[in-house]
């Protein structure tokens, strides 16, 4: 979300945090989880030293600085003599600062010659910045949270908002309790959940069902003429396959199918053909309709779609641009957005949202980085799941996974397990705990903590925000920015390539405490965001050591950052690009990079079934949820007391009439199996 908060130190020592009041993000409030953070700093549990062991079956043995990146260098230079680029890989995170995730990008594409890297946000997040380039031409939200306080309608779809992102709940509830006749609340999710209870209604589906519920929404919106024919004329088209242009009236002929009477039966749910009307028109005819979806959305098959139709209807209906009104995509990691999606985290982007397929666009960051033409390779890398299918045919033999755990989270992990358990595969970590990932690892790195270090974030809303260090870390634990750093020295001298050394010469010689991550985001901020649609020029650390709440791009200039930067993308008068990008008269000017006539795209997208729907053997849905209390894999908040108290195991909910029929009671212990596990859960009815 992009709270703001800070840190009680006393005598070096942490002891609490609390929010601040002048943040326009959070007012001061923080969640369960923000709140204790703070105690996983000291927690005895911390790597503090560098561990080795040559075989996996060995027990770790504490080493040196030296020896550890010396141990890295030799195992990523032997795997590249073996295969090259496509021999070698970077695994990274969502809650990696951008320095970081930039940096490691640099050395791979390069140094190594390789567009392995990846990021654990494409397991949560490429379906939104699929659908985000594929409607609106550019990735990332138009408008911000700004809106909530404006809106209207919320259309909250495939999130459990409540506990999920609960400071922005406690936004959405306080501007529905202010306003209990005038804002709508419409939660469609197979679950009823905390989020539900806010709503003026809740639609309930079969999972797997949504999209045809959302062209059924469109189809009502052309039917009862609620959408705005001005805004479509002006700023629309229509697409459908591979980019095919279509009209409006084919697109009506195709959600026309999508009749709310017989997408009820499609869905099995428990809502009326007169419900889907009334959310219809409550979305389109409201001042200012804001939509939030999260993981229900985007990890799920046709993600990319459910995307598209979720952004149909705002484009349908003109609700977007117009403060209260925004397709808001929400986000599960504090940096997905800032160091994955926007610093080059993944195998087919560079930084600057630059795709790695044009030719152009790589010349532009060799050119920054000075280094030869061509160096960066042509080829996308290998996606997560193809990264980890290489592992497991030690294709990949040597993988540096930071911040994450696969081991635990990928999804039918035990799959992927077993290349993690090749020896022929060599794994370093870093991080500041173990994790079942450390524990299938050859080489484990400690790292610095948040405020132990200094970097940048960029959250859900385009807002890029900085952390100082403020502590020192435990024992030896060191920033990441530092290990890349003297990793990446050591592998110029063993693979005797001045290319790797010219990677890290504007980086020799800085203290790693602040000046090195401040060069590392000058360098990326003031050459590889310049003129693109994210152009962070005007954020320097100077600035975002100033503003409450950091600076939403596109922000060019210090003038235009002091500002806060922009809250509405493509608004003439409110986004410099849009300024300097005009085409016509028009008060919108939609210059994202991935659209070429400069307009936002209508698809036509159909209902799609999951691939395994319930059956005789397995006759129920089984859906991942979230607490309010944990991070799915407890890596950090199961080490906070208060935290497991609330929640110290993981169980199963069952819904009352299944249970009634199975004869399962609250407390019971049930086996879940599905074809890829088996868990034993107690039961929550």
């Amino acid at each position: 979300v992009g709270c703001r908060v800070e840190l009680g130190v006393k005598d070096g020592t942490p002891m609490g945090i609390r929010g601040v009041a002048e943040s326009r993000t959070n007012y001061g409030f923080v969640c369960m989880k923000g709140m204790h953070f703070w105690k996983c700093m000291r927690h005895p549990d911390r790597l503090t030293k560098p561990l080795y062991r040559k075989k996996k079956t060995d027990k770790f043995q504490e080493i040196s600085w030296d020896k550890a990146l010396d141990i890295a260098a030799t195992e990523f230079a032997k795997a590249h003599k073996e295969g090259g680029g496509q021999a070698v890989a970077y695994y990274g995170s969502g809650q990696a600062q951008t320095e970081e995730t930039y940096f490691f990008q640099k050395i791979m594409r390069g140094g190594l010659q390789s567009n392995n890297v990846e990021g654990n946000p494409r397991l949560c997040m490429a379906s939104a910045v699929g659908g985000y380039l594929t409607s609106f031409g550019a990735d990332e939200p138009i408008g911000g949270y700004s809106d909530l306080e404006k809106a209207h309608c919320f259309f909250i779809v495939g999130s459990n908002t409540a506990e999920a992102h609960p400071v922005l709940f406690r936004r959405i509830m306080r501007r529905k309790l202010d306003n209990p006749d005038t804002v709508k609340v419409i939660n469609i999710d197979p679950r009823i959940s905390q989020t539900s209870r806010i709503a003026d209604k809740h639609l309930q589906f079969k999972p797997g069902t949504d999209l045809g519920l959302l062209n059924a929404m469109a189809n009502v919106i052309i039917e009862e003429k609620l959408y705005d024919e001005e805004f479509l004329k002006n700023y629309a088209t229509f697409r459908k396959g591979k980019k095919e242009a279509t009209s409006f009236d084919d697109f009506k002929a195709h959600v026309a199918k999508y009749t709310p009477e017989s997408v009820v039966k499609t869905c099995g749910g428990s809502f009326t053909a007169e419900d889907v009307r009334t959310i219809a028109r409550w979305f389109a005819t409201s001042k200012g309709t804001v939509s939030l979806w999260c993981m229900g959305l985007n990890q799920r098959k046709q993600g990319v779609w459910a995307n598209n139709l979720m952004n149909n209807l705002h484009i349908l209906t003109g609700q977007l641009m117009k403060d209260g009104a925004d397709s808001l995509s929400l986000t599960g990691q504090p940096n997905a957005c800032g160091g994955v999606r926007e610093g080059g985290g993944l195998c087919h982007i560079l930084p600057g949202h630059r795709l790695v397929v044009k030719e152009k666009l790589r010349n532009q960051v060799e050119a920054a980085w000075g280094i030869p033409a061509g160096r960066i390779p042509p080829k996308p890398g290998l996606h997560t799941m193809a990264m980890f299918s290489a592992v497991n045919e030690a294709k990949v033999k040597a993988i540096w996974i930071n911040c994450t755990s696969p081991v635990q989270s990928l999804p039918n992990c035990n799959l992927y397990n077993k290349g993690m358990d090749r020896e022929d595969v060599f794994i370093v970590t870093t991080d500041i705990f173990q994790t079942l990932t450390t524990q299938k690892s050859n080489l484990v790195l400690p790292t610095a903590f948040h405020f132990e270090k200094t970097g940048v974030y960029g959250c859900t809303e385009r807002r890029s925000q900085i952390t100082k260090k403020a502590i020192d870390s435990p024992g030896e634990a060191k920033p990441e920015v530092w290990i890349i750093r003297e990793w990446a020295r050591k592998l110029a001298e063993k693979m005797n390539d001045p290319v790797i050394a010219q990677c890290i010469k504007p980086f020799e010689g800085l203290e790693e405490g602040y000046e090195l991550p401040k060069a590392i985001w000058d360098e990326y901020s003031q050459k590889l965001t310049a003129h693109r649609d994210n152009d962070l020029r005007g954020a320097t650390y100077e600035v975002l050591e100033s503003m409450a709440d950091g600076v939403q791009w596109p922000a060019p200039t210090t003038e235009f950052a002091l500002t806060g930067g922009t809250v509405k993308k493509f608004v003439k008068g409110r986004d410099p690009m849009a300024d300097s990008e005009s085409k016509n008269d028009l008060p919108y000017q939609f210059y994202g990079p991935a659209h070429a006539d400069r307009t936002l795209w209508i698809w036509h997208r159909d209902q799609a079934d999951p691939d395994e729907i319930p059956d005789a053997e397995y006759p129920f849905y089984l859906s991942t949820g979230r607490i309010i209390d944990h991070w799915h894999t407890m890596s950090m908040t199961g080490r906070i007391p208060e935290l497991l108290r609330a929640n110290p195991y993981a169980y199963v909910e069952i819904n009352p009439k299944d249970a009634e029929r199975l004869g399962i009671k609250p407390g019971d212990m049930v086996e879940i199996k599905s074809r890829r596990g088996v868990n034993l859960l107690p039961a929550k009815v």
